[in-house]
């Protein structure tokens, strides 16, 4: 009987640890595709550019990608706007927020070591000494001096699952704050592509003004002259007018997106200005390899945040079952102990004490039952925010990818039209002149010529604009072979 209770400790050990432990953390099983559906082949992206696997992984530091732009500018935006950004300055303290609490968590793995000094003054009763009731007891000093020293023993995990989670929250945490340092460099670098778009719709728009001014002081001269009937001098007029309406309220749209870049670089609206700098026409935008569905999984910082919010989940779950069984606690104390200070530390005054405390919960009204069940929904909740997590990181690079193929599409047949509104217009104020052709075909010809032009430019900033994006999509980074 005595060899088969020897058998049954070790196994009954192992099945109250295996109780109380956290489960098995597996990734959830996603049916994601080899290739994203954009690649015009298996290994050729929307693009054109060559596919291939990514070589960082999140953890690792992101490649300066807006320096492809070749913009000195753009460079300086993204520093400013990385050192002063009030956003990423909170996710920084929420950083070291989660580290100091993981210290706090490991702290309980060691012994916890404490000084006690301290004095007390009273008078003990008859009945605790033994005396007879009426007996006289002195009223007395009692000086302390001691070192206290506790530890528990992990015996079902509760310190070990306590650390985890609390590591996983910090290794969450520093994700979150990559990903708050992505989205506000792409932020910059596309407010910035916004702000220069607008630029340059807005001198379209300044030359299409100027030749309507030009229109209406000839109408205004051939109608004083007798030339001209006053229906074609109203309509340059209105021409002009409408023109100039448009600027104004382009103009208003280029201050909001100077306000919103002056917020992301952390400066006061009131006090920032950004210099006129329209888009070029024919810049290069660079060309990014998408990389593989896998890699993707990799770079992305919410990706990473959601699975270390994963195994904080699963942790807890650990530590919440750990709560029904048994904790131990080792304690001990040494020191002195004296009726006057001077005494205290003598070697006839010393003391000491060491015990052992089992303690566990028989009846708690449910309340550890409640907060496993609590645990396990919570790893239920990561889980399916994890999976969510992947769906947009893939939605979002298919759209991107679809983005920039369509509008490389349209830029060529907006090219195409350019040329032939151009073309179109000059021959149209020919035909004017030489008094072949109403004011009217004259008009036409000009507004059509003026809507291709700010077509193209808006096509060329959405291009710089959803570049940015799709980098944004794939985390960040890409590497190129």
């Amino acid at each position: 009987m005595k060899r088969r209770i020897q058998h049954s400790v070790p196994l009954l050990a192992a099945m109250l640890l295996s109780a109380c432990a956290a489960p098995q953390l597996s990734a959830p099983v996603l049916d994601l595709p080899a290739g994203f559906k954009e690649a015009q082949t298996p290994e050729r992206a929307a693009d054109g550019s060559r596919w291939q696997p990514a070589r960082p992984a999140e953890a690792r530091a992101r490649g300066l990608w807006w320096l492809a732009f070749n913009d000195t500018v753009l460079n300086g935006l993204i520093d400013d706007a990385s050192a002063a950004n009030a956003n990423l300055a909170v996710a920084a303290a929420r950083v070291r927020q989660a580290r100091a609490l993981a210290g706090v968590a490991e702290a309980d793995r060691g012994v916890q070591l404490d000084a006690q000094l301290g004095a007390q003054r009273g008078r003990a009763a008859n009945h605790a000494l033994g005396l007879p009731p009426g007996a006289a007891v002195g009223v007395g000093n009692t000086w302390q001096g001691k070192l206290a020293a506790s530890y528990e023993v992990d015996l079902f995990g509760r310190v070990a699952a306590s650390v985890g989670a609390a590591q996983a929250d910090a290794a969450a945490s520093e994700a979150n704050y990559r990903s708050v340092l992505l989205a506000l460099q792409a932020d910059v670098a596309q407010t910035y592509f916004r702000l220069r778009a607008t630029d340059a719709e807005l001198a379209t728009l300044e030359r299409t003004v100027r030749l309507r001014e030009q229109s209406v002081q000839v109408n205004q001269r051939r109608f004083d002259l007798g030339e001209l009937g006053e229906f074609d001098l109203a309509r340059a007029k209105t021409e002009l007018a409408t023109a100039r309406a448009e600027a104004i309220g382009l103009q208003r749209q280029r201050v909001g997106a100077e306000h919103a870049l002056a917020v992301l670089l952390g400066k006061p609206a009131a006090s920032f200005a950004f210099a006129v700098q329209p888009l070029e026409e024919g810049g290069a935008v660079p060309a990014i390899p998408a990389g593989l569905p896998s890699a993707l999984l990799e770079r992305r910082p919410d990706i990473t945040a959601a699975q270390r919010a994963m195994v904080a989940a699963n942790a807890r779950i650990g530590l919440a079952r750990s709560a029904v069984f048994p904790a131990l606690a080792l304690t001990g104390a040494g020191g002195g102990e004296s009726d006057t200070l001077a005494s205290l530390f003598k070697w006839d005054a010393r003391s000491w004490v060491v015990g052992a405390l089992m303690s566990m919960p028989l009846i708690d009204g449910g309340r550890n039952k409640a907060n496993i069940a609590r645990s396990e929904a919570a790893l239920d909740e990561s889980v399916a925010s994890y999976r969510q997590s992947v769906l947009t990181a893939f939605a979002e690079v298919e759209d991107n990818l679809a983005g920039l193929r369509i509008l490389a599409g349209q830029g060529e047949q907006l090219d195409a039209a350019v040329l032939s509104a151009r073309r179109s217009a000059d021959l149209a104020q020919k035909l004017y002149q030489a008094g072949r052709s109403s004011y009217l075909d004259l008009l036409d010809a000009q507004r059509n010529l003026a809507s291709v032009e700010r077509n193209a430019v808006q096509l060329r900033g959405n291009r710089y604009v959803s570049t940015v994006a799709l980098i944004r999509s794939l985390g960040g980074g890409w590497t190129v072979q």
